[in-house]
């Protein structure tokens, strides 16, 4: 999703805007999800802009990821969730809309779908229940 006035990439912005974001490092950074799926879902973004995880260096991917167990110690902290989906879009066809790499960690608590097996399976909801 890029502001069509500016050209300039959603999370290329987001990155400056200090307030909002819980984590960074050199690399990476988190915040909360503004669409949140539920309470504490963190979105972690490197801060160059690159289209997807496939093309991020080694060093980001590390950096994100470590991003990403802090991330998890303060929503366990905060929301004690009963466990987790760590998620990406890579392209078009895969659902992504902001052409920024970004990984989702989105916390799950027990009962919020009558039926969780399958997790990121359904994504294509035929095929979640095997």
């Amino acid at each position: 999703m890029e502001d069509n006035n500016t050209g300039e990439c959603l999370f290329c912005r987001w990155k400056n805007e200090k307030e909002k974001i819980i984590l960074e490092n050199e690399l990476a950074f988190a915040r909360y999800d503004e669409f949140a799926v539920s309470k504490g879902h963190m979105l972690f973004m490197t801060k160059r802009h690159t289209k997807d995880f496939f093309s991020t260096t080694q060093e980001e991917k590390n950096a994100i990821f470590e991003l990403m167990n802090k991330g998890k110690e303060i929503i366990d902290e905060k929301y004690n969730p009963n466990g987790y989906n760590i998620g990406m879009n890579c392209g078009v066809s895969a659902g992504q809309s902001v052409m920024h790499v970004h990984v989702h960690l989105i916390p799950r608590y027990n009962g919020d779908v009558e039926n969780p097996r399958g997790g990121v399976r359904g994504v294509i909801p035929q095929k979640q229940n095997y």
